[in-house]
C-alpha cells in the first residue's frame, strides 16, 4: 500500500491513516520501520551529516523559519489590516454623517443671520503666470463685498507680476507685493503684515473660488471659539485618469475625514486650497512657520492646541489644479508626506495627552496608523494576494485533479469583502457631496489598485528621507491652467 503524500491538499491522507492503522492492527499486522525490515541500523538508513555540512543544514533551518514566521506575520498583518480598515470606515462614516446633519441644522438656524468680517485673501505666487489671472478673477466674482486680495510674488522667474499688473492695476481690491524668493511661509507672512482683515484666507495660486465660497468661510467666525475653517477642496482639472483618481481621493478620503474629524474637533489640516483663519490667532502663533513643508497643517495643529475649534464648511468649495501626471503627483505627495512627518514629530507632545482631547487620542494616531504605517505595510498585503494567485496556479497545473481552491477562495473572499465595503463607503461619501458627478465612481477599482502604488512609493520615500535627515525643498509643480469651476 502506497499513500502518495506530496503537494496539494493532504487532508484526505491524514483522515485515512487512523482507520488504516487500526484496521490492519486488528487483523494482526505489525508496523515496523524500513530499517528493521532490511536489518540495518538507524544511522545506516539515516546517516548523520558530517560536520562540513552543518552550515547548510543551519541555513536551511533559518530559511524555513524565516519563511514560515514571515508568512504567519504577513497573514496576520493582512487580517488585522482588513479589520482595522473596515472598523475605521464604519467610525468615519458615522462621524461624517453626524457632521452632515449638523451642517444642515446650522444652515436652517442661521440662514437669516448676517456676519461679514473683513477678509484678507493672501495669494502667495511663484511662477504662476498661467493661472494667477483666473484665480484673481474668480475671487473678484465673489458675492461677498467685504474683502481684499493681496498677491505676493515670491521671486517668480516668469511674468507673474506683469500679468497681475496688466489685468488688475486699476482694481482697488487687488494689491501686489514682491520679494526675493524665500518660500511660501515667508510670502504668507509678508501678506499678513499688509493685510487689513480680521479673517485671513491663505489661498494657493492655482485655486478658483465659486461666488459664495468667501461668504461661506467668513460666516463661521461668528462663533468666537472657531479658530480656523477648512473648506471643501475639489479637483477642478479632471482631464485624464490621474486627475480623476485624485478627484476620487479628495471626495472619498480627504473631505470624508475632515467631515468626520469636525465632529470631534480634531481636524489636522486646513488646506491651502480652501480655508480661513482668525488673524489674531495666526499672530499669536507667530505667523506661518517655515519649519515644515506643511505650514497649513502646522498652523492648524498649533491653533487646535490653543483650545480653539477647527471647523469644516462643506459649502465653501475650492476648485484646485491637481498634478496631471504620475511624476508630478509623486513630487507633490512626497512634499505632503514629508511635511506631515515633520508636523507629527514637531507636535508629538500632543499624542495621547488628555488636555488635547480627540486630537491626541484619535486624529494623530489615525495619521500615524493610516497615513504612515499602513502605506508601509500595505505592499506586503498586495504581495500576499499576488503570491497566493501564483502559487495556487502552479499547484493547479501540477495536480489539476487533486487541487482544491480552499486557500484561494479564502483570500479572494477577504479582498471581495474589503472592496465591497470600500465601494459602499465611496458611494456614501458621494451621497454627502452636493452636485458631485457619480460617474467618477467607475474609476474607483483602478484607483485602488494602481493609484495607491504611487502612494506607497511616496510614503516609503518620505520615511527613508526623514530617517536620513535630508533637507527637502518645496518642489514647484508645473501649472497647466486647466481648472474649471463647475456649477
Amino acid at each position: 500500500m502506497l499513500l502518495h503524500d506530496s503537494g496539494g491538499d493532504r487532508q484526505a491522507t491524514i483522515e485515512a491513516l487512523p482507520r488504516i492503522i487500526h484496521e490492519l492492527r486488528a487483523h494482526g499486522f505489525t508496523f515496523i520501520p524500513v530499517s528493521t525490515l532490511g536489518g540495518w541500523s538507524r544511522d545506516q538508513v539515516m546517516p548523520l551529516l558530517p560536520p562540513s555540512q552543518s552550515v547548510y543544514t543551519r541555513t536551511d533551518a533559518l530559511a524555513f523559519l524565516f519563511l514560515s514566521t514571515g508568512g504567519w506575520l504577513l497573514q496576520w498583518a493582512f487580517i488585522i489590516g482588513i479589520v482595522l480598515g473596515l472598523g475605521r470606515l464604519g467610525v468615519i462614516g458615522a462621524l461624517a454623517f453626524a457632521q452632515w446633519v449638523r451642517s444642515r441644522r446650522r444652515e436652517r438656524q442661521h440662514s437669516g443671520e448676517l456676519y461679514e468680517p473683513f477678509v484678507s485673501i493672501i495669494v502667495p505666487a511663484y511662477n504662476e503666470e498661467r493661472v494667477i489671472e483666473a484665480t484673481i478673477r474668480s475671487l473678484l466674482n465673489s458675492d461677498y463685498d467685504n474683502f481684499e486680495i493681496i498677491v505676493v510674488d515670491d521671486g517668480s522667474q516668469d511674468h507673474t507680476s506683469e500679468v497681475v499688473r496688466q489685468h488688475f492695476d486699476g482694481q482697488p481690491l487687488v494689491r501686489l507685493f514682491t520679494e526675493p524668493n524665500a518660500g511660501k511661509a515667508a510670502a504668507l507672512n509678508l501678506g499678513l503684515r499688509h493685510a487689513k482683515g480680521d479673517v485671513i484666507v491663505a489661498l494657493d495660486a492655482d485655486t478658483q473660488f465659486p461666488g459664495d465660497t468667501i461668504r461661506m468661510l467668513a460666516r463661521r467666525f461668528v462663533d468666537p471659539q472657531i479658530g480656523a475653517v477648512a473648506g471643501n477642496a475639489k479637483v477642478g482639472n479632471r482631464i485624464n485618469i490621474v486627475t480623476r483618481w485624485q478627484a476620487l481621493e479628495y471626495i472619498t478620503s480627504q473631505n470624508m475625514d475632515r467631515r468626520a474629524f469636525a465632529s470631534l474637533n480634531c481636524i489636522t489640516v486646513v488646506p491651502g486650497s480652501v480655508g480661513a483663519w482668525r488673524r489674531d490667532l495666526i499672530e499669536l502663533c507667530g505667523g506661518f512657520s517655515a519649519e515644515t513643508l506643511a505650514e497649513d497643517q502646522d498652523l492648524t495643529l498649533r491653533i487646535r492646541k490653543l483650545g480653539y475649534k477647527i471647523g469644516y464648511e462643506e459649502s465653501a468649495i475650492g476648485w484646485t489644479e491637481a498634478p496631471h501626471s504620475l511624476k508630478m503627483l509623486a513630487r507633490q505627495r512626497f512634499r505632503w508626506g514629508y511635511g506631515t512627518l515633520q508636523c507629527l514629530w514637531k507636535h508629538r507632545d500632543a499624542l495621547f495627552r488628555p488636555r488635547y482631547g480627540a486630537l491626541g487620542f484619535v486624529a494623530l494616531p489615525n495619521v500615524w496608523i493610516f497615513q504612515i504605517l499602513f502605506p508601509l505595510i500595505s505592499p506586503a498585503m498586495d504581495l500576499i494576494l499576488v503570491y497566493t494567485l501564483i502559487s495556487n496556479a502552479l499547484d493547479w497545473l501540477q495536480q489539476p485533479s487533486g487541487y482544491r481552491f480552499t486557500n484561494l477562495q479564502q483570500v479572494i473572499l477577504y479582498y471581495a469583502l474589503f472592496l465591497a465595503v470600500d465601494w459602499s463607503a465611496a458611494c456614501f461619501a458621494f451621497a454627502l457631496e452636493r452636485k458631485e458627478r457619480w460617474r467618477l465612481l467607475w474609476w474607483l477599482f483602478l484607483q485602488r489598485f494602481c493609484y495607491r502604488q504611487v502612494m506607497y512609493y511616496v510614503m516609503v520615500k518620505s520615511v527613508t528621507t526623514a530617517v536620513r535627515g535630508a533637507v527637502v525643498g518645496w518642489g514647484k509643480l508645473e501649472r497647466k491652467a486647466t481648472v474649471e469651476v463647475q456649477p
